[in-house]
């Protein structure tokens, strides 16, 4: 068995960002994405998020792709919902999702911040970059080298890392 630590911090948003995460439905969303991570041997340290939006904390083992989870929760956690036969409204998820890789250190901030979801949303305080889902990715820009013009690596740009706060971990 291989030795892995791989965490990330999951992020996607309900169709158009309609409020459909209501409190008669949540509960049962979280234990069922919860339920389909560990069928996937992914492990959840926190689940949370608004009626538009969620948050989780995973670990995901390598032999699964972050791209592969993703679609697998949202695409049977939609269709979970949707066979409901007293369900009032078409339950669908934005196409794309947020992903951010974290450290160990990292992993104990990270989780406090999902657990508080609905706290930082009522009182304001939620951390604006973690929060933005769009419906087009927002990929990291390629630079080239001056000398030969060959691209030489992907990096982002230095001003999505510089903000009013701090990151939340």
């Amino acid at each position: 068995m291989p030795f892995w630590r791989a965490y990330y911090h999951l992020i996607w948003a309900t169709k158009n960002r309609l409020p459909l995460i209501t409190p008669e439905i949540e509960r049962q969303l979280y234990l069922y994405l919860t339920s389909k991570a560990g069928e996937l041997g992914v492990h959840v340290y926190a689940i949370n998020g608004w009626n538009d939006h969620l948050h989780m904390i995973v670990s995901i083992p390598p032999k699964h792709a972050v791209a592969y989870v993703v679609k697998s929760l949202k695409g049977a956690s939609a269709f979970s919902l949707n066979q409901q036969a007293d369900k009032l409204e078409y339950f669908a998820w934005q196409r794309g999702y947020g992903v951010l890789t974290l450290g160990e250190r990292q992993l104990e901030r990270a989780i406090d911040y999902v657990a508080n979801q609905k706290m930082h949303h009522h009182n304001q305080t939620t951390n604006r970059w973690l929060e933005r889902v769009d419906e087009l990715d927002d990929e990291p820009v390629q630079t080239e080298n001056s000398e030969t013009g060959s691209d030489l690596r992907i990096r982002e740009q230095r001003a999505k890392y510089e903000f009013e706060s701090s990151l939340p971990f």
